[in-house]
């Protein structure tokens, strides 16, 4: 039989027990808000972050007439306030993105996309996929410079709501990168907004403020789809150097810095509440050779000679962005790479001995075209040929400048960098900037280009590489490394492929 005591004291354990049940349910709650979260949904957070950058886009529009313009703002608000077809994670591999999944016909020439269903752009209007066949309609009517990168598209279609059918004329292995980028972006079809200062997405932000040539706000998408703690604002900061820059992140104005030369981090290096962190890209360096007729660097003998002069090892050392040294057209982020640094290696004295095939006179000096901001490696460069017996004249010009004299054909070599994809698709055509011409490698390009599966793509890549690389069709130098500083109580920031695009979702400050 049970006393007054029992009773109260089973009372009392009930008690205690929801006391701590409930809280329990508070604390968890309360991570939830200000921690991240793994689960699905956006979860809430109340941190403001603040992150500089140098080259402020005047539009918002990631088609503008001004490619300078629209590369900036592609970086501030792809992954931000707009989405892609297909996404790329921190390896550039790639991973679902609005699509949630898709198939490749046998033949390669019908791409079917499974479009994510629960999903709304910021203004409340459903996403589904007649935006996406309008975005990729609106994208080749845009007449883009890289619209030619979706390849011979013969019909985009939506047979329902949720699918989206590509066709192709003919197979192009790289149409779901391609749709990673601007030209995969999903717009609201029913939205009436000038793209130059406004911006209507299904990302996790959406643009609060735009201030030309300064700033751009980003307010957290409280009905986001995704899976992310998402910060409650981001402001961008756009900086005319990386000096005054870092003086603000110092003097905590912001929270979080992207600075364009990777030797600026240096002046902070020492503040202990600051972390500098450096991450892989797609960007790369090159001593690009003119293979036009009239140009001696169109002689096969003399751009292998001059291969052998480049100290790769001392030039990777010497380049604080540099991540490591090339030998061929791919860095190791993209599909196909291969290290072929192997191909030429640092022997100034073999490079005496293939120009001495030459009679006195016959090559002349070398022309070397290089920017104010690679005048240090271009002296590098002059001296490293030099010590294997070529006569160089350098002309250090400004960026503009190069690129005239590139489009002129007035130079021999010339230093210059070159984005992703860029550097392996500028040899597939003599009509490039670099006039090289040859049948092995253009077919092994339009073979690599031809494959129905990303397995051959990526194997053809390989031996279009090789082809180029062995026939020394340019002086090939490093991939860039991205630098990201940052401080010590501030997160979740991307590192790899800064310089390209800078996803924010996941930043978060103690």
């Amino acid at each position: 039989m049970h006393t007054q005591r029992d009773n109260a004291l089973t009372r009392w354990g009930i008690f205690v027990g929801v006391a701590v049940g409930l809280f329990a349910l508070l604390w968890i709650g309360w991570s939830l808000v200000t921690h991240h979260y793994a689960g699905g949904g956006s979860i809430r957070s109340d941190t403001s972050i603040s992150v500089g950058l140098r080259d402020a886009p005047t539009s918002l529009d990631l088609f503008d007439e001004d490619s300078d313009t629209a590369e900036a703002a592609g970086r501030a608000l792809i992954g931000n306030v707009y989405e892609t077809l297909v996404t790329r994670d921190q390896n550039n591999e790639l991973q679902a993105g609005l699509a949630s999944d898709w198939t490749v016909s046998d033949d390669g020439l019908t791409y079917t996309f499974d479009i994510r269903s629960g999903v709304e752009f910021s203004n409340g209007h459903t996403l589904d996929a007649s935006d996406v066949v309008y975005s990729l309609r609106q994208a080749v009517d845009s007449g883009a410079s890289d619209v030619d990168q979706l390849g011979s598209l013969a019909s985009v279609e939506a047979p329902d709501s949720s699918t989206v059918v590509i066709t192709l004329s003919s197979p192009n292995p790289t149409l779901p990168r391609v749709l990673s980028g601007r030209l995969g972006v999903v717009f609201d079809e029913q939205a009436s907004i000038d793209y130059a200062d406004e911006a209507v997405g299904s990302g996790p932000f959406t643009v609060g403020r735009f201030r030309e040539g300064e700033s751009i706000t980003l307010e957290r998408n409280d009905d986001y789809w995704g899976d992310a703690s998402i910060p409650a604002s981001v402001t961008l900061t756009y900086y005319d150097d990386d000096a005054s820059m870092l003086t603000a992140l110092q003097n905590d104005t912001i929270e979080l810095a992207i600075p364009s030369e990777a030797s600026a981090a240096d002046s902070v290096s020492s503040d202990p509440t600051i972390t500098i962190a450096t991450g892989a890209s797609t960007s790369s360096v090159v001593l690009a050779f003119n293979n036009g007729p009239d140009a001696i660097t169109s002689d096969e003998q003399v751009r292998k000679a001059a291969r052998h002069a480049l100290d790769l090892d001392a030039i990777v050392e010497s380049q604080p962005d540099a991540a490591q040294a090339l030998g061929g057209p791919l860095t190791p982020l993209e599909p196909g790479y291969e290290d072929l640094t192997g191909l030429y290696p640092y022997d100034p004295t073999q490079t005496q001995s293939m120009l001495s095939y030459f009679a006195y006179g016959y090559l002349g000096t070398v022309h070397l075209v290089a920017s104010h901001d690679y005048q240090e490696l271009a002296d590098t460069i002059v001296q490293q040929l030099q010590a294997g017996g070529f006569d160089v004249r350098l002309e250090v010009l400004a960026d503009g400048e190069v690129s005239d004299r590139i489009a002129a054909d007035d130079y021999d070599m010339v230093i210059i960098e070159t984005a992703g994809g860029d550097n392996a698709r500028g040899f597939s055509s003599s009509q490039s900037p670099y006039f090289y011409e040859d049948d092995d490698a253009q077919q092994a390009y339009a073979q690599a280009m031809a494959a129905t599966n990303d397995a051959d793509f990526q194997e053809r890549m390989r031996a279009y590489a090789r082809v180029l690389g062995e026939d020394a069709a340019s002086g090939w130098l490093y991939a860039r490394q991205c630098t990201v500083v940052a401080k010590s109580t501030v997160s979740g920031y991307p590192t790899a492929m800064v310089d390209q695009r800078l996803p924010l979702a996941s930043v978060t400050k103690q």
